[in-house]
């Protein structure tokens, strides 16, 4: 009898431990959902937050586009859907824009006198941009510098281009070969905008694909995806350069980026410490290398006593450590 009183106060025991662990469970599932449903609601009023503060929208594209004063036809929808895809890649690339427009601000002085003298219109700076984005960038396959020259390119046209000294990132220089490929190839095609196509996929494919589909424009022509974007795309940067407030871009001057003044040092000679050479003008290696990226190792050879002209910035611009 009391082995049977023993077995059913456990099962009591058993019967309440279980009915208050139940409740508990019960009691934190219901607080869990309701915390649940809560973060629900909180993160669909901030989302609804962001959305009303964010919009984005399409792009008014201008009439009467034109590419070097030869006129774009925007009549034709397939036309028009490629210059609306550069227009909003390059405007809702925020940052990339924002410092296209800043670098501009410096290098577009150096570039614009150099396309006038040599009776390439002004539009060409863009192409620039659309090169490298204003710096001395390489490619895969090999071009350097702003204007993105090929090593064979470049030595064609009368730079120097070696281990030692890389006149493809000069940038005065580069300017310069490019107005000569430019005019070359005007004149081959009577077009600017065909021009500038070749300077991307070089006159070798534009002739081949002129021959094979029997047109004579660009914008007649089926083109790889690179080149195929490659005018349209320097539309779209030039537009947003020349107009950055209708784009959203909100940027002073006193934000843009600016040239340092510089003045030149002629040498006939080598050099064999730049590190030397910098100290010399009271600026250090780093500094020197910057403005005279075509010198391309810490020495000089310039073993045939060639006369090179390096600049040098004026004092107080630089932080020079000790």
């Amino acid at each position: 009898m009391k082995f049977l009183k023993n077995i059913l106060m456990l099962l009591g025991v058993v019967l309440v431990t279980s009915t208050l662990i139940f409740a508990v469970q019960g009691s934190g599932t219901e607080s869990s959902q309701i915390d649940t449903e809560n973060e629900v609601v909180e993160n669909d009023v901030i989302d609804k937050n962001v959305a009303e503060g964010y919009r984005i929208s399409a792009i008014d594209i201008p009439e009467n586009l034109n590419f070097a004063g030869e006129s774009v036809p925007q009549e034709d929808p397939e036309i028009m859907e490629r210059i609306d895809r550069e227009f909003l890649v390059n405007t809702y690339w925020q940052s990339n824009a924002v410092l296209l427009i800043k670098r501009a601000n410096k290098y577009f002085p150096i570039i614009e006198p150099i396309l006038a003298k040599n009776g390439v219109p002004d539009d060409f700076k863009y192409l620039a941009v659309a090169e490298s984005g204003l710096q001395n960038v390489v490619s895969h396959a090999g071009a350097a510098g702003f204007w993105q020259i090929m090593k064979g390119t470049g030595r064609e046209y009368g730079l120097e281009v070696n281990s030692n000294v890389d006149e493809r990132y000069h940038l005065e220089k580069s300017t310069e070969v490019a107005c000569r490929y430019l005019n070359k190839w005007k004149k081959k095609y009577g077009s600017w905008t065909l021009a500038a196509a070749s300077y991307n996929a070089g006159p070798g494919a534009i002739n081949k694909y002129l021959g094979i589909q029997q047109v004579e424009g660009y914008y007649d022509l089926l083109l790889g995806q690179e080149t195929g974007r490659y005018v349209f795309r320097i539309m779209a940067i030039k537009e947003i350069l020349s107009n950055p407030e209708k784009y959203g871009f909100d940027i002073g001057k006193e934000d843009m980026y600016s040239a340092v003044p510089t003045f030149k040092v002629e040498i006939d000679e080598p050099v064999f410490s730049f590190a030397d050479f910098a100290q010399k003008y009271e600026i250090n290696y780093k500094i020197l290398k910057r403005h005279n990226p075509w010198l391309r190792e810490p020495h000089l050879n310039n073993s045939s006593k060639k006369k090179y002209t390096i600049e040098i910035p004026n004092k107080g611009y630089y932080r020079i450590g000790t």
